[in-house]
């Protein structure tokens, strides 16, 4: 399922590149439906992104970063919700400011915490290496596979989602230099990568915990971590809400090239 959600979001990262390369204007979405279905579809599909599609999003991967940022306040139970929500809330007014305020911070808002996500998975992914050598492999059965189509179809939406962001090149597509050349190149590379990381992350995750454990923990990396890591479990929680704190200013940055 993550592979397949990886090469589905690879086909459609493809699409919308050559799209970009026929439409150079930024807006990514609306522009393309503006321009081909008229300014009333246009607007609508506007709407539903401004009103709808971005502010979930937004929501959801801030109250991922807050609710890994408070566990290391609360590690043997849950965080209270009002405390997760106002630091989510934080978060996102600090993130609008900056991106308000002047590109160049978000841009190194962007990077520093992107090379943070790829250093926790690489962490992770070379736990998981060390565990298989050990020959941990005793949850990497097909017993207990679910068959129920529905469920597998609500599978591939958990998965996709994960690769939400595939699209968001387009929308900087005036500010690429050389886009013909770099546009394709970036996507290659951006979701290659993206795809080899969630894939291996998971194989990783798995030679440690098992399945109902994986399903029942609000957060795996950290379950995964206190397995492991002991005293320097506090690395993975840290490392995640700085990801996902990143993730929210990638979704803000291109949120203000809608138009």
């Amino acid at each position: 399922i993550w592979i397949t959600s990886g090469l589905f979001s690879m086909v459609g990262a493809y699409c919308y590149a050559e799209l970009g390369l026929l439409i150079r204007k930024p807006g990514g979405d609306y522009t393309y439906i503006l321009d081909s279905l008229g300014p009333f579809v246009g607007f609508i599909r506007l709407w539903a992104e401004c009103l709808i599609v971005r502010p979930c999003t937004i929501t959801i991967v801030a109250l991922t970063f807050s609710k890994y940022a408070v566990k290391l306040l609360f590690p043997e139970c849950d965080p209270p919700d009002s405390s997760v929500r106002m630091l989510a809330a934080c978060c996102i007014c600090i993130l609008t400011f900056v991106n308000c305020w002047e590109v160049k911070w978000a841009t190194f808002v962007q990077d520093i915490f992107t090379y943070a996500k790829l250093l926790a998975l690489f962490i992770i992914i070379a736990t998981g290496f060390v565990q298989l050598g050990n020959g941990k492999v005793e949850n990497f059965t097909w017993d207990d596979t679910e068959s129920d189509v529905t469920k597998i179809a609500l599978s591939f939406y958990s998965g996709l989602f994960a690769y939400n962001g595939w699209n968001y090149l387009n929308f900087v597509i005036e500010e690429l230099q050389d886009p013909v050349k770099n546009l394709p190149r970036a996507i290659a590379i951006s979701c290659i990568l993206v795809t080899v990381v969630y894939v291996m992350t998971n194989v990783a995750f798995y030679t440690t915990l098992s399945v109902p454990e994986v399903l029942g923990s609000e957060a795996v990396a950290v379950t995964f971590a206190e397995r492991l890591y002991g005293n320097f479990a506090f690395m993975i929680p840290v490392f995640v809400a700085m990801s996902t704190f990143g993730g929210v200013n990638g979704i803000l940055l291109t949120s203000s090239r809608l138009f």
